[in-house]
């Protein structure tokens, strides 16, 4: 153990005597600076690759899969106001209606389908899914057990028809708003992500520099030296990587921001047609239940309340035509509603009908369709917005890792070369 103790202290003296001569602090430098440029380098791209890799699921996953749920959400929507509208129209609905609404089903059941896929990545929504598969089948049924008795003139289908909404209200909608709920805080997560400042990168490629910096002064007070070649040539490859990070992720996150912003006009617009095919359902029922339908009203006018703030939010956010024609055709659609109430509150119940039905200038179905179409256009403008703020973040950082990658390796050979070039002085 003697000699053991006396090896090591020998050992010991060699390595602090190598630090207290000038060879061994150039060598210790030499190490310095390799490790420091491998290690900011190594840590720069994860960081750049982290940004990338959010703005690649927002791309390819997280964006797409909120639009499959809101899609969920629409069609069941507009399946019941669809169902109900046709319902009015008695006997044989109009093949325009009956197209509509088994689209709406099929559309449902194609975004139920591309949100199952997701799954494994959302293990909280399995209980919506499992509820929304199965539970749609049953809402169909009954909406076609209820057509076949509206057909034959039995009033037996307006009790059909009710219990078909109340599952949807209270089940299926439910189930559906939670989907698109998840899926729209993943957008707004991998949003977060990518939009965060690159504070990190540039502390560490300052860092790099000023290490850089100090070893140079060094070399000039001990070799009278003013430059080093290789140290210069380090240091304006750990500049030149510095400067491409910050620009590259600057511009990733000037792009986020604005994809923040039609993000949040998405989500808004969505709920502004959910909410208008919800307010189209409530209105529809209220005939259907003919003379006890005052809570499908109530529900009407709360509905219309909540379109109308979310209408002017969209104008205040975006002033594209299409929205300045929602928010005139949801004005007509609240004046037709005036004329359909106070019809059917007078007892005529034909007349009330006729202008829930109506295609024609002060008709209300004319004015839905015309505000549903408003949105439909003001969505597919914001969402093509969204996806070219995430193209142009993605671009931005396109190549920056690799880049990364070799220019710290070509920054530490350098400093390598610059230090042997005075290491071979003492030789």
């Amino acid at each position: 153990m003697l000699v053991e103790a006396r090896r090591n202290r020998a050992a010991l003296r060699r390595v602090t005597g190598l630090a207290h001569s000038t060879p061994g602090r150039l060598s210790l430098l030499a190490l310095l600076l390799i490790l420091v440029a491998l290690l900011v380098g190594a840590v720069t791209a994860m960081s750049v690759h982290r940004r990338a890799q959010a703005l690649e699921a927002l791309a390819d996953r997280s964006e797409p899969l909120a639009f499959a749920a809101q899609e969920v959400y629409r069609a069941m929507a507009d399946a019941d106001a669809t169902a109900s509208s046709a319902f009015l129209s008695g006997g044989v609905e109009s093949a325009a209606l009956r197209g509509r609404y088994e689209a709406d089903v099929a559309d449902a059941a194609a975004a139920l389908s591309a949100a199952a896929s997701e799954i494994t990545r959302s293990p909280e929504l399995a209980d919506a899914l499992s509820t929304l598969s199965g539970r749609l089948p049953v809402y169909t049924g009954l909406v076609e057990t209820a057509r076949a008795h509206n057909r034959q003139g039995s009033p037996v289908g307006a009790a059909y028809l009710r219990e078909a909404s109340a599952l949807m209200r209270t089940t299926l909608l439910p189930a559906a708003r939670e989907l698109y709920g998840v899926e729209t805080r993943s957008v707004v997560r991998d949003l977060e992500d990518a939009g965060s400042l690159p504070w990190p990168e540039a502390l560490l490629g300052a860092v790099s520099l000023a290490v850089l910096v100090a070893v140079q002064r060094y070399l000039t007070r001990r070799t009278n030296r003013v430059l080093n070649p290789g140290l210069v040539v380090a240091t304006a490859l750990t500049a030149i990587s510095l400067l491409w990070v910050l620009v590259s992720s600057l511009l990733a996150v000037y792009s986020v921001s604005t994809g923040k912003r039609e993000a949040t006009l998405v989500d808004l617009l969505a709920q502004a047609r959910i909410t208008t095919l919800t307010a189209r359902g409530d209105e529809t029922l209220t005939l259907v239940a003919r003379g006890s339908g005052t809570g499908y009203d109530t529900e009407y006018a709360e509905s219309d309340r909540a379109l109308t703030d979310l209408l002017g939010r969209v104008r205040a956010m975006n002033g594209t035509p299409a929205v300045v024609e929602a928010v005139e055709h949801h004005a007509r659609w609240q004046e037709a509603h005036r004329r359909i109430r106070a019809a059917d509150d007078d007892g005529d119940y034909t007349a009330a009908v006729a202008v829930a039905l109506g295609q024609g200038e002060g008709g209300a179905a004319a004015a839905f369709d015309a505000l549903d179409s408003d949105l439909v256009e003001a969505i597919g403008a914001a969402r093509a917005e969204l996806t070219d703020a995430i193209g142009r973040g993605r671009a931005a950082l396109g190549g920056v890792v690799p880049a990364v990658a070799v220019l710290a390796a070509l920054a530490a050979a350098a400093s390598t070369f610059g230090l042997w070039q005075r290491l071979k002085e003492y030789r």
